[in-house]
């Protein structure tokens, strides 16, 4: 299963031949000029947690989907059995995202006002 059926507004930003794929939003507009780099936001399906260092052991049949704001706000999602079933729960989480649907603020405990305000722009949150 691929990322054919992705919104506009997200684009794969890596694929890996094991299955892990990154996924951005908007890297035209979070391109580290207007905001720092890191709150370009981004879903990570990886095969077990995205924060395990690179070369650990996974579970072959445990992908997870994970939405990043920043490296520490983030917001986990679920976990699936199969790649296929967790790229299409990423599709359907960056639809949501795109369309405003997802809370994104009240992943913040400070929240960066100007940064979120931009994201309630480009998703339509708000209006």
């Amino acid at each position: 299963m691929s990322f054919d059926a992705l919104p506009e507004g997200w684009t794969v930003w890596n694929e890996d031949p094991d299955g892990r794929s990154i996924l951005a939003y908007r890297p035209d507009v979070f391109d580290s000029q207007a905001f720092p780099a890191p709150c370009l936001p981004t879903i990570y399906v990886t095969n077990g947690s995205p924060r395990q260092r690179p070369g650990a052991r996974r579970e072959p049949s445990e992908w997870s989907v994970t939405l990043f704001l920043e490296p520490d706000v983030d917001r986990s999602v679920a976990t699936y059995d199969s790649r296929e079933a967790a790229v299409e729960a990423a599709t359907e989480l960056a639809e949501r995202f795109a369309d405003g649907d997802v809370d994104y603020r009240g992943l913040y405990q400070v929240p960066r006002e100007a940064y979120l305000d931009r994201l309630d722009e480009l998703t339509g949150r708000g209006t």
